[in-house]
């Protein structure tokens, strides 16, 4: 436990440069290079981070004030995923989460059901919460680690058939993006996306940040829509001059910025990635590419993502207050829709207007979600000694409290053995169908 708790509270900044070096020597790259490597990666996440918490701080009170304006008066109340992560964390089931996710991970490699290297180790905390909830709900502690492990099998799946398209859309060579919570909105997406193309009209609307980029002219650069979004957030929440412009000017900033620590990011990740495809090479030479796989936070910069995202916020503010059966009062984690939206971004190749319509609807579903699973994550909490705000008489978050996977995970388990009998199917369906897809990828190599 005190091993664990030390690696976890490492965090991810700390934790990457390290592991991504150890892996580099172990991969044949030389010491020096994979050292540089491990430390440009933390450098890059340092940098992410600080741009996403200068979007956490100034979205956080515009939405509050947004809130208070609208005058809504629910009882749930989002407490963000870092409380989320903690809770987690504080769990037996958080307890044992990373070496159960790392025996996982090596036996899926082996078994050649997953091509993907998940080094993203701090957030396993979102299988770790799936798995506290089913054990909180069915009082076992070994279903909750069953839940935990089917979650991190079909996540992972998920992140090797999103890989190419990721890879592409995403400018992110030889990553995945194995994230419990972004990863799961990748089904759903799909499904919408192709009721889409059904739709007259609406399905011709074509509005990638290229396509707005020639259209509207400097007006279509991510940087002005960020602004401007920026600035209509500051009117909506009731901020002096002062206040508009700032926060107009730093969603602005944010658009640009988060691109470029990505860039920084992949500086340091595309060595690492070129070392594991030559190791790969040199020993399985039937053997497709491996993905290193990493938090979704390197992607969330696409200008789509940033853009939907900025729009989402007052919208998901405004659907709180009308949502029939919603208690779930939105603050601390609406700076995480980009999250959301980051692994659906590729699934409508960029498209601003189809990003937002699906982020929209899964929002919509989210709270219900979020409100349905909130005496859980309340009971998590208490038992984790989290203190529940003055006026709350529920917690809930986005993330992962409005996640569709985990809570149909706990759901399906609440029936415990005919549960695992039914997620043991999807999950070792889907593990056989991304063996084929990579059997495919293999044979295509050696043609």
């Amino acid at each position: 436990m005190a091993i664990l708790n030390f690696i976890v509270n490492l965090g991810p900044s700390i934790m990457m440069p390290i592991i991504l070096t150890i892996l580099g020597v172990l991969l044949g790259a030389k010491p020096g290079r994979a050292i540089r490597s491990g430390l440009t990666v933390g450098i890059g996440f340092i940098g992410l981070n600080l741009v996403i918490g200068m979007l956490s701080s100034n979205l956080g009170p515009a939405a509050q004030k947004m809130v208070e304006r609208t005058g809504l008066h629910l009882t749930v109340i989002d407490v963000g995923w870092p409380a989320a992560a903690a809770i987690s964390f504080a769990s037996k089931v958080g307890a044992l989460i990373i070496p159960l996710g790392l025996v996982i991970n090596i036996i899926m490699l082996i078994t050649r059901t997953t091509r993907t290297v998940n080094i993203d180790i701090w957030n396993y905390w979102h299988f770790a919460f799936t798995g506290a909830l089913v054990s909180a709900a069915t009082g076992s502690l070994f279903w909750g680690m069953v839940a935990s492990g089917l979650d991190m099998i079909i996540v992972m799946v998920l992140a090797d058939l999103t890989a190419p398209n990721v890879e592409k859309f995403n400018g992110l060579p030889g990553v995945s993006l194995p994230h419990g919570f972004s990863g799961a909105y990748v089904p759903i997406a799909i499904v919408l996306n192709k009721l889409i193309d059904y739709i007259p009209v609406v399905k011709d609307i074509q509005a990638d940040p290229e396509t707005l980029q020639k259209r509207f002219g400097i007006f279509g650069e991510p940087m002005i829509i960020g602004s401007i979004l920026g600035l209509i957030m500051g009117v909506l929440a009731g901020y002096d001059i002062k206040g508009v412009l700032n926060i107009g000017i730093t969603m602005g900033a944010v658009l640009v910025l988060i691109p470029k620590m990505a860039a920084m990011l992949m500086e340091g990740l595309i060595p690492l990635s070129d070392a594991a495809q030559e190791f790969i090479q040199k020993r399985f030479k039937t053997q497709s590419k491996v993905y290193i796989g990493l938090d979704s936070a390197v992607a969330i910069g696409h200008p789509a993502a940033m853009s939907a995202s900025l729009v989402l916020v007052p919208l998901t503010v405004l659907l709180a207050g009308i949502l029939p059966g919603n208690r779930v009062l939105p603050f601390a984690d609406l700076a995480v829709l980009p999250f959301m939206l980051c692994m659906i971004v590729p699934v409508t190749r960029g498209n601003v207007f189809r990003t937002l319509i699906i982020g929209f609807i899964t929002v919509a579903v989210g709270l219900l979600i979020a409100t349905n699973m909130a005496p859980l994550h309340t009971q998590l909490a208490i038992d984790a000694k989290f203190a529940i705000p003055q006026g709350a008489t529920m917690i809930a978050s986005i993330c992962d409290g409005a996640n569709p996977l985990t809570w149909s995970i706990l759901k399906i388990m609440q029936t415990k053995m005919l549960g695992f009998g039914i997620l043991a199917i999807i999950a070792g369906a889907m593990a056989i169908y991304n063996f084929k897809v990579g059997q495919k990828a293999e044979k295509d190599l050696t043609a």
